[in-house]
């Protein structure tokens, strides 16, 4: 029982001791928008022993605090409120790539929720087996929600590209069937 007791009270105190840490360092401060363990939520209260947060998917959680001072932890909104992030895409061979980055850079500064400056740029990434693939970058100040931005993005680039005769690929591949004659007599 001892033991057990023992054990709870050092997790307890685990807690508490990262939760002064954390108010006096100020790496995590309420509204925060933060990922850890592939989790990405906003900080809502910071207690000292556990730190409250709301997820992309209205999910309340209670984290403990030791796990923002032991675990690796993105703070999207520390720094600077613009964070960038990218889109990426992939267009059929003989396509038209300066029409490709116009169509793209068009379809970044025409979303209101995309930063002016920086402005979005486009990056030719690489020759992919079926198609060309371009990564569209961009910054935001609404990282709660990018992947409700990237979301409209990728509408607009594809209603943007069926306009302007630009087609988006899909892995193909050709099997070849070769017929083989058995030279043993009465064997089909």
């Amino acid at each position: 029982i001892f033991v057990g007791i023992g054990l709870g009270i050092q997790d307890i105190f685990k807690d508490l001791i990262s939760g002064v840490f954390l108010h006096f360092e100020k790496n995590l401060t309420q509204g925060d928008v933060i990922e850890s363990k592939g989790i990405v939520g906003e900080v809502k209260e910071m207690g000292l022993r556990t730190t409250k947060i709301i997820t992309r998917d209205n999910i309340f959680m209670m984290i403990p605090n030791h796990q923002f001072i032991s675990e690796p932890v993105i703070n999207w909104s520390h720094a600077t409120q613009n964070t960038r992030f990218n889109v990426e895409v992939g267009v059929a061979y003989g396509s038209d790539i300066k029409k490709v980055e116009q169509i793209l850079l068009a379809c970044a500064s025409g979303h209101n929720k995309i930063a002016d400056d920086p402005k979005p740029f486009v990056r030719f990434l690489n020759f992919g087996n079926s198609s060309l693939d371009f990564q569209l970058f961009f910054w935001t100040e609404k990282t709660f929600i990018v992947e409700n931005i990237k979301s409209d993005i990728r509408f607009t680039i594809y209603q943007a590209f069926a306009e302007n005769d630009i087609q988006i690929p899909f892995p193909q591949q050709d099997v070849y069937i070769k017929e083989i004659k058995n030279k043993e007599p009465g064997i089909k």
